[in-house]
C-alpha cells in the first residue's frame, strides 16, 4: 500500500471507524476524541493535535463537514474544503482517524464512538465541552489542552486581507 492510501484509509465513515474502535479497545488501547473545523492548519493545531494524542493511543478528530462550517463561521467560511482538510489532518502520523460529522456539534458522534479520553482546547471549561456528559457518565475523562497564543485561523485570515488593503 502506498503512502496516500495510508493516508485516505484514516479516513473513515461511521461503520468502519467503530470497526478500528472495536479492534484498538480488544488491544486496550486509549482512545481520545478531538472535533474542530481545522481550517487552514497552522502550528496551534499541530501542537494541540499532537498533546491530545500524547494523552492516549489512538486519536480520532471529528471534522466539521463544510456545511456544517458555514453555519459556524459563516458563508465564506471554510477557506479549504471537507476533503483538503481531511487528508491535510490523516497526514499527520499522531492522527489515526479523521471523522466527517455535519451537524453543529459532534454530541451524536461522541455518543457513538464512546472515546476514553474526550479533549479540547482550554478555552472551553471541562463541564461546557459538548459530548463531556456522555463521557463522565461511562467512566471516561475530559481534558482541556492550553491554546498556543498567537494562532488562530481567524489572525491568519485577517492579515491575508490586511495584504490586500
Amino acid at each position: 500500500m502506498n503512502k496516500f492510501q495510508i493516508l485516505q484509509n484514516k479516513i473513515l465513515n461511521l461503520d468502519d471507524l467503530k470497526s478500528e474502535i472495536y479492534k484498538w479497545r480488544e488491544n486496550n488501547e486509549k482512545i481520545v476524541f478531538t472535533n474542530g473545523c481545522f481550517d487552514l492548519i497552522h502550528v496551534g493545531h499541530i501542537e494541540y493535535l499532537a498533546k491530545a494524542s500524547d494523552l492516549g493511543n489512538k486519536l480520532i478528530i471529528g471534522l466539521n463537514t463544510d456545511d456544517s462550517v458555514k453555519r459556524l463561521k459563516g458563508e465564506n467560511r471554510p477557506i479549504l474544503d471537507q476533503k483538503a482538510r481531511a487528508e491535510t489532518l490523516a497526514a499527520l502520523f499522531f492522527v489515526d482517524a479523521v471523522i466527517f460529522f455535519d451537524e453543529d456539534t459532534p454530541y451524536q458522534l461522541i455518543k457513538a464512538l464512546q472515546p476514553d479520553i474526550l479533549v479540547k482546547g482550554g478555552d472551553y471549561k471541562t463541564d461546557d465541552i459538548v459530548g463531556a456528559d456522555i463521557v463522565k457518565n461511562y467512566g471516561g475523562v475530559v481534558e482541556t489542552i492550553p491554546l498556543v497564543q498567537g494562532y488562530s485561523t481567524s489572525n491568519i485570515i485577517d492579515k491575508i486581507i490586511n495584504l490586500y488593503k
